[in-house]
C-alpha cells in the first residue's frame, strides 16, 4: 500500500468527498448525517475538509467548523478511515493537519463530541491532548465530549 496523501478538500472534490463523508455517515447509528448542502458547507471557507488519497481513491476525511459561539474556537467533525486503511497512521495525520490549519489561523481551542462506542478515536483524541469536558452542543447521540487547547 502507498503511504496516502492528505489534502485540503475544495469545491473540485465535492464527489470524492461527498462519496467518503456518505461512507462515514453510513458506519454507525451514532451518527447524525449531514445533507448535501449543509456537507458542502465544510468545502468553504471559514470550514475545512481534509481527504486521504490513496492514488485515485479516498480513503479518509476530517472537518474542521468555527463554532460561533466561542471566540477564536473551532469543532473537530466527521473523523473517519476506510477499515481497510486503518492501523496505518492516516487518523493521526488528518488530525494533525487540521490542528496546524486551526492554530496557523489563529484558533486557540477544538472541540470535538462522540459517542463510547468508538473507542479507537476516543482513545487516538486522548493520545493527542483532548480532554473531557461537560456538554458543549445539542448534539442528542454524542455522549462524550473533549476539547483542546493548541
Amino acid at each position: 500500500m502507498r503511504r496516502p496523501i492528505i489534502r485540503r478538500a475544495g469545491a473540485g472534490d465535492e464527489r470524492s468527498a461527498w462519496a467518503i463523508a456518505s461512507e462515514y455517515f453510513a458506519c454507525s447509528p451514532f451518527i447524525i448525517p449531514d445533507d448535501a448542502a449543509t456537507f458542502r458547507t465544510y468545502l468553504d471557507d471559514p470550514a475545512r475538509f481534509w481527504i486521504a488519497e490513496d492514488g485515485s481513491d479516498v480513503v479518509g476525511c476530517v472537518a474542521f467548523r468555527p463554532l460561533p459561539d466561542i471566540a477564536r474556537a473551532g469543532e473537530v467533525r466527521r473523523l473517519y478511515v476506510r477499515p481497510t486503511h486503518r492501523g496505518a497512521g492516516l487518523a493521526d495525520a488528518l488530525m494533525s493537519a487540521l490542528e496546524t490549519s486551526a492554530r496557523n489561523e489563529g484558533f486557540d481551542t477544538l472541540y470535538l463530541d462522540t459517542h463510547e462506542s468508538f473507542a479507537g478515536a476516543i482513545a487516538l483524541y486522548e493520545r493527542r491532548g483532548y480532554e473531557r469536558i461537560p456538554r458543549y452542543n445539542n448534539n442528542p447521540l454524542a455522549t462524550i465530549f473533549m476539547r483542546r487547547d493548541l
